[in-house]
């Protein structure tokens, strides 16, 4: 019994600071995807016409992109892989199992974005402006399809922390 406190105990910093790398890796890809539609889409808008579908689906990228870096920062400054050497088994339970709860929170509105996205480009065809449904709609099927890719995988890779604490707890 005692032998297996002693490896929970030094098995639980290992694991609460690899959790905290995967998250804080996943806001730099986040923050990468972000940066990289701000240039290329924000470019684009820029130089398109704006009565043209493609100006409009860059300007939802842009505005869709603010939001995701805005995320990424909040979600890197929040980082603290070596500071959460010291959380017990009960805490680190607790966060990571609100951070998947989150992650499917997320993965539902991933699904809603694509179908919002669909309903779009369909009421494009009866729309007195249907160039800003279509790429508004457009906009929304690329960053609810890269959000569900990047949040399904986060899960799967978080999610094996999960297992991992509980072990400890046996």
């Amino acid at each position: 019994m005692a032998s297996t406190l002693l490896l929970a105990t030094a098995a639980l910093p290992a694991i609460n600071q690899a959790r905290e790398l995967v998250a804080e890796r996943a806001m730099a890809v986040l923050g990468g995807w972000a940066l990289l539609n701000l240039l290329v889409s924000g470019y684009f808008v820029a130089r398109t016409d704006a009565r043209t579908m493609p100006h409009h689906f860059h300007l939802m990228n842009v505005g869709w992109n603010v939001v995701n870096l805005l995320l990424a920062v909040v979600g890197l400054l929040r980082a603290n892989p070596y500071g959460v050497g010291n959380l017990t088994l009960a805490d680190s339970l607790t966060a990571q199992f609100n951070f998947e709860k989150l992650l499917v929170l997320n993965l539902g509105l991933d699904v809603a974005y694509l179908c919002i996205g669909s309903w779009l480009q369909a009421r494009a065809a009866t729309d007195s402006k249907p160039v800003r449904l279509l790429g508004f709609g457009r906009s929304l099927w690329l960053q609810g399809g890269f959000l569900l890719l990047f949040d399904s995988g986060l899960y799967l890779l978080y999610h094996r922390f999960a297992a991992q604490l509980l072990q400890l707890v046996g």
